[in-house]
């Protein structure tokens, strides 16, 4: 009724064809699932990180260099009506609980249903969710999405690099697009392209469709580093064939090995057009698996050297006051692998030599926090910190006796390359002096990605000889310009690179490494 009186109007001239506003539906729901977690991600897990419903979601993220950020700017410049019943981004961790994925999809099929009828998804998903019954979340969450929308609405779905996507993610969206940096600071940049593609569909200049090549690989790709080596190559070869028209999107993923899933490992996605417009020379499936050999011939290609403890506790000690930080990255227990964040060993390690000067990020241990809040600032407290989440996986608790010298309730704004001028949380948090270590005790996990997660807090990383992170690869992008060196260590936890076929029974055979393909 309402779209045949406005038709009317428009008849009569009253009202122009411009105020037709597309409407868009659009959010974030983003899990990097590490299935070897024994942390469930429920519903308090995804509350904890950045959730936002309807109304909160403009607020949070209008203005900022973010992929949300994005999508409101290309919003106003295109006249949408933009949909946004959730931003949901939870802290890789174990499997998504039932309930969490269908509170969650629930809110986005509904959002889809009842404020429709849609004409175009842009929507931001990490690639690499497993709930406890959908080993492929996003692709089951497109295809219930798919059945709302209808068939020839375009969906267009940005994706992290390490996505494990598959071809139930390929076939109900109509483009998929991956980050091309690893520190991933291009999210704003990738939003914007899939926005200029969305418009385009929209206006029926094109019909885009994604197709998917794969090989039987756990991993590779050096784990997506972007710097140097195939990954990087791959992408400007993917970017030449962009601005050559020969296709609209080439995206490759390196995956996420820490799933025990059946469609793990690398993947290269080409989105092209059906009208005709490109991708017909060389076609798009000739393009990805092209791509994919290349993926496969340099499979052992790895830049990654890790340093057992002992070693980069010795390096730590070589640090002078004045020096720049040498940053030393726990690579094993990177939170942002899914890693637990309250590994004990390098901090064991330093405190028991001695060594002077450091700030480390971070320990999780919310008891820990508390027991310094009930202590006071500058109050001298026994703590028994970190450890205990799975005292195996790189060390117990460790039992100090330090001073309380800051609190905080972990909330800052993080303007560093990855972010972007949104807000962080992290929860009631502490720092901890024992001897000349300086500990920043978070409740909330976290990998150090921002100077904003020392500095919110009164440490300022740039005077400290030794700059100790748990992280594997993005904190480079805020803390490599005030480092003298970086070097990884060996802690032995979660994140650790094991391939043993026990350990990946739910994964499809044969596949390298755990078999011998030539």
């Amino acid at each position: 009724m309402l779209y045949t009186f406005a038709a009317g109007l428009l008849t009569a001239g009253l009202l122009t064809e411009a105020k037709l506003v597309k409407r868009v539906l659009t959010g974030r729901f983003m899990h990097e699932t590490n299935t070897f977690s024994i942390v469930k991600t429920d519903m308090a897990l995804w509350r904890q990180r950045d959730f936002h419903t309807e109304n909160e979601v403009p607020s949070v993220f209008r203005g900022t260099r973010s992929a949300m950020g994005a999508t409101f700017e290309a919003a106003d410049n295109y006249g949408w009506t933009l949909i946004h019943p959730i931003s949901a981004n939870a802290n890789p961790s174990g499997i998504v609980t039932d309930d969490a994925f269908e509170t969650i999809a629930g809110m986005i099929l509904r959002g889809a249903g009842r404020q429709g009828p849609i004409d175009g998804v842009l929507f931001h998903l990490h690639g690499a969710m497993v709930t406890e019954s959908h080993e492929d979340g996003e692709g089951e969450l497109l295809e219930r999405l798919r059945g709302v929308v209808g068939p020839d609405i375009p969906i267009v779905v940005t994706l992290d690099l390490h996505a494990n996507v598959t071809q139930k993610m390929a076939d109900n969206a109509s483009a998929l697009i991956a980050f091309r940096t690893y520190p991933h600071i291009d999210m704003y940049e990738r939003a914007r392209q899939g926005a200029e593609l969305l418009e385009a569909a929209m206006q029926g200049k094109i019909r885009p469709k994604t197709i998917i090549a794969r090989r039987p690989m756990l991993h590779g790709l050096d784990w997506g580093r972007t710097q140097k080596g195939p990954m990087a190559e791959l992408i400007e070869r993917g970017e030449k064939l962009e601005h050559a028209g020969e296709a609209l999107v080439v995206s490759i993923c390196a995956g996420f090995a820490l799933a025990n899933i059946r469609d793990v490992g690398p993947s290269v996605t080409v989105t092209y057009d059906e009208l005709g417009g490109v991708g017909t020379a060389p076609p798009p499936q000739e393009i990805a698996e092209t791509f994919m050999d290349y993926a496969w011939e340099t499979r052992d290609y790895s830049t990654v050297h890790m340093l057992s403890v002992a070693e980069a506790v010795s390096r730590a000690r070589e640090g002078e006051k004045g020096d720049q930080p040498l940053v030393v990255a726990d690579f094993t227990d990177n939170p942002g692998g899914g890693g637990y964040g309250d590994a004990t060993a390098l901090l064991k390690g330093l405190v028991e030599a001695g060594v002077e000067g450091v700030a480390f990020h971070a320990i999780c241990d919310p008891q820990a926090v508390q027991d310094g809040i009930r202590a006071g600032i500058g109050a001298t407290a026994t703590l028994a910190i970190g450890g205990k989440t799975d005292p195996r996986m790189g060390g117990g608790p460790l039992t100090l006796t330090g001073e309380v010298i800051c609190l905080s309730n972990g909330r800052f704004i993080a303007y560093g390359p990855m972010g972007g001028g949104v807000e962080r949380n992290y929860g009631p948090s502490m720092v901890f002096r024992v001897g000349g270590i300086d500990i920043i005790v978070i409740t909330n996990n976290g990998q150090a990605t921002d100077l904003g997660q020392f500095s919110s807090l009164g440490v300022d990383p740039a005077r400290y000889p030794t700059v100790a992170v748990k992280s594997m690869q993005h904190f480079r992008a805020a803390f490599e310009p005030i480092a003298r060196e970086i070097v990884l260590v060996d802690t032995g936890a979660l994140c650790k690179p094991q391939y043993s076929p026990e350990l990946f029974d739910q994964v499809r055979r044969p596949i390298w490494p755990l078999d011998d393909i030539s």
